[in-house]
Parts: structure tokens; C-alpha cells; sequence
């Protein structure tokens, strides 16, 4: 089984930056991929970004591409997404989950954390 719990949500203002953080725990390989979705009301899940924890390659969604940033700390099993200049459009609960395969599609994952809500005020 593997757990993933997310921090760092909160409400901050247009062009604002905020950074979420997504521990994982548990039996987790080197391979393994790192994602983040999020939804907001009424809408589907949607994917963000990825990384995978042995060589840190990494995968945007062209919505946060040049504004988000993923990074991974594999000692502490820590995933960040940095997010800058954030946009009211960018307000949903973000999501964090992984998986041994790398996909842009949700279902592709098994473990899934809990959420955590990121609020842009224009």
C-alpha cells in the first residue's frame, strides 16, 4: 500500500505564488511516477504535472507550462509543485498520486492523496 498526503493549499491573490507538497510513504519504487491533478467544481480531474523519482524527468500540462514547476527529494519521498503567477482559473483541490506508469489520464492511478484546496482571488 502506498499513502500520499498533500499540504500547502490556501488562498492567495492573482500572480501570487504558492508551493504544494505531496509526501508518500509506504512501498514506492525508484520508477515510480509522481502526479498532480486537480478539480475544480463541476469540472473533471485534470492533470498538472509529473515527475519520476529516479532521473526527475518531468511532464506539464500546457495550462501551467512556464508558470509551474515540479521537483522531488527521493530521500524523503517529498514531490513540490512550485506554482507562480497563479490565475483564479488555476482554483481547484489539487491532487497528488502515483503510479508505475506514466499517464496524463487519472484513471492511470492507484494511490491517490486526499487533496488540498488552492483558492486565486482576482
Amino acid at each position: 500500500q502506498v499513502q500520499l498526503v498533500e499540504s500547502g493549499g490556501g488562498l492567495v491573490q492573482r500572480g501570487d505564488s504558492l508551493s504544494l507538497s505531496c509526501a508518500v510513504s509506504g512501498r514506492t519504487y525508484n520508477n515510480d511516477v509522481v502526479a498532480w491533478f486537480r478539480q475544480a467544481p463541476g469540472k473533471d480531474r485534470e492533470y498538472v504535472a509529473a515527475i519520476r523519482w529516479s532521473g526527475g524527468q518531468t511532464d506539464f500540462a500546457d495550462s501551467v507550462k512556464g508558470r509551474f514547476t515540479i521537483s522531488e527529494d527521493n530521500a524523503k519521498k517529498t514531490v513540490t509543485l512550485q506554482m507562480h503567477s497563479l490565475k483564479p482559473e488555476d482554483t481547484a483541490a489539487y491532487y497528488c498520486a502515483t503510479a508505475n506508469v506514466f499517464s496524463r489520464n487519472p484513471t492511470g492511478y492507484n494511490y491517490w492523496g486526499q487533496g488540498t484546496q488552492v483558492t486565486v482571488s482576482s
